[in-house]
């Protein structure tokens, strides 16, 4: 069976995210108990080119979905998780082969560039062009910019932030919408906004603010993007508790939303620590959110300790699956960020093997590569069990007793 996937209905790339969760678990307290299977699941999840485009994912896998798994190796050489034991094989090389795979793919023959959301013609979405899989790639660019000093990063995420402002997906209010398609040029959004596509530009514009030792231009976009955020904190709930407001009220989340606000509660949090002059603003909402979602982990399965999703309310709402239980120990860890040290650089504590050259040789994106055509097998949906909900719900309860016993 393979390894490192979540079982139906659950997508590869949540898999990926539900991994940097499990990474951060480990940051903030300091429990091992996971970490082999960690590692397991994200070498389980890479190709022969060691980049994440295994062979069971190539048929189908967009660039969002690769960069989050991206964000998973960007992590662990950033916190200075344990480095895996593959020859030939290291974290920050992972990330690096992502983003040479990525910008390759920068598309100027529609909409003056951006990335698409699909990468290979025949998926559905192919000619859409969304705020994740740019705000994915303009986030990567950036940490790596910080993480390895190279100003060659930086400009990529420099020009994709550009790209961004040149269309309708980001406003001057700095309302960041869903995406556009490029069959009217980018010029008509869909005005979905969404809780982990501003943070993903938080998250990028931070790690830019920091590498830039504090430019007032970085600044200012950190600043504004918070501003942005405030829509994911009703005044109606005191401004402080994070909803998913494009689907939360209604009720009509699907499998993938409800883990969404896990990747703003993790982004805000790294923020404080890279861009300090934001504390006051995000610690409140950290505060608040993560004492909602604590009363909303007390739902009747499991003991009642399973996590629903609606965070300002003190009653179970009846939901229940991995977004859910991801959301909610993100959101009470992240309250444990003054107690952690900052992600390392590779001259101030990073211990992970450079590849600036990583994915520049990989066929995995040519549409006649053999394993595109490979019969995807139950083996491959398989393995779910090395990580599941049920583990994470137990992390929930154990990390909220860490975060606010005192």
């Amino acid at each position: 069976m393979a390894v490192g996937l979540l079982p139906d209905p659950y997508y590869w790339w949540e898999a990926g995210a539900m991994f940097d969760q499990m990474i951060h678990y480990w940051y903030y307290t300091g429990d091992t108990s996971y970490n082999d299977v960690v590692t397991q699941g994200l070498l389980a999840q890479i190709s022969t080119d060691k980049d994440f485009m295994p062979v069971n994912q190539t048929r189908t896998e967009g660039n969002d979905d690769q960069a989050f798994w991206a964000f998973a190796a960007m992590s662990a050489a950033e916190l200075r998780f344990p480095n895996p034991p593959a020859k030939g094989v290291s974290w920050l090389g992972l990330a690096q082969a992502v983003f040479n795979e990525q910008a390759h793919r920068w598309d100027t023959s529609h909409c003056g560039g951006g990335l698409r959301w699909q990468i290979f013609t025949w998926n559905k979405g192919y000619d859409y062009k969304n705020s994740i899989s740019n705000g994915g790639f303009f986030q990567l660019a950036a940490r790596l910019a910080r993480y390895t000093g190279n100003q060659t990063y930086a400009d990529w995420a420099e020009k994709t932030w550009d790209w961004m402002e040149t269309t309708p997906l980001i406003t001057k209010e700095y309302n960041i919408y869903d995406g556009a398609d490029v069959s009217n040029n980018c010029t008509q959004p869909i005005e979905l906004q969404w809780t982990y596509n501003i943070g993903t530009f938080l998250m990028g514009a931070s790690n830019l603010y920091n590498f830039t030792d504090g430019s007032k231009k970085w600044r200012d976009r950190v600043e504004g993007l918070l501003k942005g955020a405030q829509l994911f904190f009703p005044s109606q709930f005191g401004g402080n508790i994070m909803q998913e407001v494009a689907c939360e009220p209604q009720k009509s989340c699907n499998y993938d939303q409800p883990s969404f606000k896990a990747y703003l509660s993790r982004w805000m949090a790294a923020t404080t620590q890279i861009a300090p002059f934001t504390t006051d603003f995000i610690m409140p909402k950290l505060q608040a959110s993560a004492k909602g979602a604590a009363q909303q982990c007390s739902g009747a399965p499991n003991g009642g300790t399973t996590c629903g999703r609606t965070w300002n309310s003190a009653t179970w709402d009846g939901m229940q699956g991995v977004g859910e239980e991801m959301s909610a120990l993100s959101v009470i860890q992240a309250n444990l960020i003054s107690k952690v040290a900052p992600p390392v650089t590779a001259d101030r504590g990073g211990n992970s093997t450079s590849n600036p050259d990583a994915g520049s040789g990989s066929t995995s994106t040519n549409p006649l590569d053999p394993v595109l055509t490979r019969k995807v097998t139950m083996g491959d949906k398989a393995g779910a069990g090395i990580l599941t909900a049920v583990v994470l719900g137990g992390l929930v309860g154990s990390t909220w007793w860490i975060s606010f016993a005192s």
